[in-house]
């Protein structure tokens, strides 16, 4: 079984040049829904590279970034390096090493369907200040393209590993009982991005599921050659996400 912790070592390079960022209007979300401000530190959970710290660190939020893999973590420290108010942190989300009562929200962007359930949350309970308050977030693909829905296809006829490790087997009842006995409330923001072939076939390497060479490699990117072929505007395709948030208190 794959080391969940070791899962994006050979797909940093791809990650950082081909995954979605976290839009502007997720701040402004949680400024009116939580009451928000560049006072409060955060830690981001399962950071990786550093895309999701990014909005708070433009905000003026002190971060604590805390991510287990040794590849992904160099690559925020250099990402991020400019930002004072930044703190890379080589912790898991069922250990931190973060300070009892340190952090006014745990923030996970794309990261919560790795953890163990019960550990972080009594993790995140011990690190949080009274009050503070879990957010999860994802950049959820959309399926409401014919080219999303054919691309979905793919992965599941010729990835078998998708159908086991894609965050949408976490669903919203997960989620809520993750939260209990606090209420679960949520937001839908939309996001896309726009996609040569080469980006097109980055963004899917990005991903912990893709095969690293062979033949299975070669298949799948044939099947989106095909696609791209299929599909393609211009010599692009737009890749629609819903950023999909829920929170806490």
């Amino acid at each position: 079984m794959t080391d969940n912790t070791k899962r994006f070592a050979d797909h940093v390079n791809d990650y950082i040049k081909y995954r979605p960022g976290y839009p502007q209007e997720m701040l402004k979300v949680l400024e009116q829904r939580i009451s928000f401000n560049k006072g409060k530190i955060v830690a981001d959970i399962g950071s990786g590279t550093g895309l999701s710290s990014i909005p708070f660190l433009e905000n003026g939020n002190k971060v604590f970034a805390v991510e287990p893999n040794e590849e992904m973590r160099a690559a925020q420290e250099r990402m991020l390096a400019q930002f004072n108010q930044f703190t890379s942190i080589n912790g898991t989300a069922e250990s931190t090493t973060l300070a009892d009562h340190s952090v006014d929200m745990v923030f996970s962007g794309q990261a919560f369907h790795w953890f163990d359930k019960i550990a972080s949350k009594e993790e995140f309970r011990r690190i949080l200040k009274p009050n503070g308050t879990i957010v999860l977030v994802w950049n959820s693909r959309s399926t409401r393209s014919a080219f999303q829905v054919a691309y979905e296809k793919i992965l599941y006829d010729t990835i078998e590993e998708y159908k086991t490790v894609n965050h949408r087997n976490v669903d919203e009842k997960i989620i809520s009982d993750f939260f209990l006995p606090q209420e679960m409330e949520s937001a839908t923001i939309a996001n896309s991005q726009v996609f040569d072939l080469d980006g097109l076939k980055g963004r899917l390497k990005s991903s912990s599921y893709c095969p690293k060479a062979g033949v299975a490699l070669e298949e799948l990117m044939s099947g989106i050659d095909d696609l791209f072929s299929k599909f393609e505007d211009r010599g692009k395709v737009q890749f629609v996400y819903d950023t999909i948030m829920f929170w806490s208190k």
